[in-house]
Order: C-alpha cells, then structure tokens, then sequence
C-alpha cells in the first residue's frame, strides 16, 4: 500500500530555514512547508524526526493502558488514595502523546512549529506536576510527613508548573508582542542566539525536577535511620533518578551528533536517547510509585494529610488551565495580525450608491 504512495522528499541542512536545524544533524529534514498529510506520511519514511515520533509515540499506548488498569481494576472512583496515581499516569499519557505530535506536525511551517513545542512543554509541565503529587501521597519519608514543607509541597509544585511553562515558551521566541509578531518571525531570538534559548529551557525542565524530587533525594540519598523508608523501592528510585540526570544531560549536550556530524543523522542522535532514557525512566518512576502506594498505603492512611480534590485532580487540572492560557498568549502573536488581515480581505465590500 504505501508503495503506491509518492512519500515526501527529505532535504540536508542547507535546504531548510534555520528555525528547523538541530546541531549535528547535517541531513534528513523534512520540507519546511509540509501538508499535515505529508506529515502523516513521514513516520512511514525514515527522516532525523523518525524516531523521535515512535519512541514517544508507541509508549503512549502502554500508559494508556496502565491508566485503564487503575481506573477499570482498582476502582479509582471509589478508592480516594488512588487519585494521585491517576494524576501521574495520565500526565505519563500526555507528555509523549504531545512530543510525538510536535514532531510530526512541527514541519508544516515555522509558525506551527513554535505552537507544537509550546504544547510539548505544557505537557512536560504537567508530568512534573503528576510526579510531585504522588510524591507527595506517597514518597515522602515517614520523618516528613505533615511537616510544614509536605503541607506547601503541592502548592508550590503547581507554581512551578506554571513558570516552567512560561520560561520554556519564552525561549523561543522572547515576550509575546513586545519581542516577536507575525512580522518578526523571521528574526526571533532562538534564531540570533540559539545557546541562550536552549539554556533557558534546560533550566525551566531543570528547576521543577529538581524541587519535585526533594523528598527523594532526601530519603534515597541522605536520610538515614528511623522514619527514613528504607524499603524495597528506593532501588527503582535510584534507577528512574539516574535515568533522569543521563535525559538531561543527552538534552543538554547533543552529543554524539556534535562530536561526528552527519553520522547520527537517522540513528543515535541525542535526541532519540533522550526520549529512550526518559521513556524507561517513567517506566522505572512508576514501578517506585506503585510499589511504595502498596506497601505503605496502611501507614499513610492514619498519618498523611488526607488525598482530596484539591491536592490532587484539582491541582492538576489547575495546571493545565494555566499552561493552556500560556500557551495561547505566546501563540497569539503568531497569527493574530494575520487572521485580523484575512477577515479584512474577506469583509464584502460595500456597493456603490447609485446615482440618481
């Protein structure tokens, strides 16, 4: 069948506008102009985004089904302590489900491919704010629970959110009408200095993990003695935590490409090892998150504050209205003058009076 079908062509780096290179990667690219059916077609071809689709792509499916576990099995409506869960697992949805679509969309023009990375790191958001909020029911180390830091955890984790969205969509293009428009796309700031944008980005994913992950750090790193859990899980802890600094290194770094350009073109690149570690990092993250509901769910009933809607789908659902009306105010820019022009060329003119 796809036989039959004419797949798009790829280009080398000197083909496409700058706003579509990735360092090291020299061949590849898809046009800068695709049809969303071209897109379509792509993750059938083999281009430098190829993998990058799948490997977020397939494990969408699996989350997917672990949420339709919880929810169908458990009975997550009933069961208030599996609320957290729920939260983590369908941002573990989220996030992969939206990076697979930005990077098959993110070629249909340059406007599209802010608009899709904007989503990316609204989702990115959102999954730190899954992770901390079963942290908060049920990682925390027994000496924690109820302190005045376990009591703001939430609170704070959702503010995070918001800022590493803000500070993400800011990388790209700088302040929505003041340093970029429609007219100005051409000549936006990742463009003029692309280390600065990508600085900013590794410190806006940086940031959260790094608060969210307090009471891991403390209990699998630090704490010691009693009340500090010392169980089984701490294990899969150390696994999905190193996985986690090797993702942001690959993120950072862009290596092998940038050591041999041209030769992780199609297979190896950082990108689709950064997407591999973080996968099965998540896949670690919520065997600890699982096992520690399981074995200390006894415990945290009579001593942890109690699991509401506030603190869990609430907070969540808080977080996506805000990352969504972040979102919308950085795309504006990008079409707001356009569209205002394309309802002016389609207002009908005015007859001329007839004269008498």
């Amino acid at each position: 069948m796809l036989s039959l079908i004419k797949l798009p062509r790829v280009f080398t780096i000197n083909q496409v506008p700058k706003v579509f290179h990735e360092d090291g990667i020299i061949s590849g690219y898809r046009h800068p102009c695709s049809s969303a059916t071209d897109c379509v077609l792509s993750l059938f071809q083999l281009t430098n985004e190829t993998l990058n689709i799948w490997t977020h792509f397939l494990p969408t499916w699996y989350f997917l089904y672990k949420l339709l576990t919880v929810v169908l099995m458990q009975d997550a409506w009933r069961d208030v302590f599996t609320w957290p869960l729920l939260v983590f697992l369908v941002s573990a949805c989220m996030y992969p489900l939206a990076s697979s679509c930005a990077h098959t969309f993110s070629t249909m023009s340059a406007r599209a491919r802010h608009v899709c990375f904007f989503f990316d790191y609204g989702a990115l958001s959102f999954y730190s704010l899954g992770s901390a909020i079963t942290y908060s029911a049920y990682v925390f180390p027994d000496k924690w629970v109820n302190s005045t830091f376990h009591l703001y955890y939430i609170p704070i984790a959702v503010f995070n959110t918001i800022i590493c969205t803000a500070l993400a969509c800011y990388s790209r293009l700088g302040l929505p009408f003041l340093q970029y428009n429609h007219d100005t796309i051409k000549r936006f700031p990742e463009c003029r200095t692309p280390k600065y944008g990508r600085t900013l980005r590794v410190l806006a994913f940086a940031y959260p993990y790094l608060f969210d992950n307090i009471p891991v750090f403390y209990r699998i790193f630090v704490c010691a003695g009693e009340g500090c859990t010392d169980n089984g899980t701490n294990t899969l802890h150390y696994w999905h935590t190193s996985l986690a600094f090797l993702t942001g290194f690959l993120f950072a770094t862009h290596l092998p490409e940038r050591l041999a350009p041209g030769c992780f073109d199609y297979f190896g690149h950082s990108h689709q090892l950064f997407h591999v570690c973080g996968i099965i990092g998540t896949l670690f993250q919520m065997q600890a998150i699982e096992m520690d509901m399981t074995l200390r769910r006894q415990w945290l009933l009579v001593h942890a504050p109690p699991i509401t809607f506030a603190n869990t789908i609430g907070a969540g659902l808080l977080c996506v209205l805000f990352s969504l009306c972040v979102i919308y105010t950085f795309s504006l820019p990008l079409y707001y003058a356009l569209a205002k022009r394309g309802k002016r060329n389609r207002r009908p003119k005015t007859p001329a009076r007839a004269s008498n």
